[in-house]
């Protein structure tokens, strides 16, 4: 019991994988080194913003959807149903990457799938 109680409380201290969370400052010098200001016509203050609502700037966030039982990775809260691979879960996997690489402090993967995101779906930004 003891031991249980131990690596309980090791997990809860240690850090986990090698996500972050940026500043907005320094996210939007990120977004803006990765070319995300202006691209398909939304501006760098859209992509912080998305960032910031979806996220919070943490690049290790998921969030697991009741309603298809898909899961939302990374920065940009990419989902597991359609633009990457998640286990052996049923995916179109469009951007053709584990949803694990949207999970670490190198965020330009996330950057170009949701530049994919952004011109394969029918609403644009509006796909978040």
């Amino acid at each position: 019991m003891k031991v249980f109680l131990l690596l309980s409380l090791l997990a809860c201290v240690l850090p986990r994988g090698q996500g972050m969370v940026f500043t907005r400052c320094e996210l939007a010098q990120k977004l803006q080194e990765l070319g995300l200001d202006g691209y398909a016509g939304y501006s760098l203050a859209n992509w912080v913003c998305t960032a910031y609502h979806e996220s919070r700037y943490n690049t290790a966030a998921t969030h697991y959807n009741d309603y298809d039982g898909s899961t939302d990775f990374g920065i940009f809260q990419i989902n597991s149903r359609y633009w990457c691979q998640y286990g052996s879960q049923q995916s179109s996997n469009i951007c053709g990457i584990q949803c694990s690489e949207l999970l670490t402090n190198n965020i330009a993967v996330d950057v170009a799938c949701a530049k994919t995101v952004v011109t394969d779906s029918a609403n644009g930004m509006g796909a978040w």
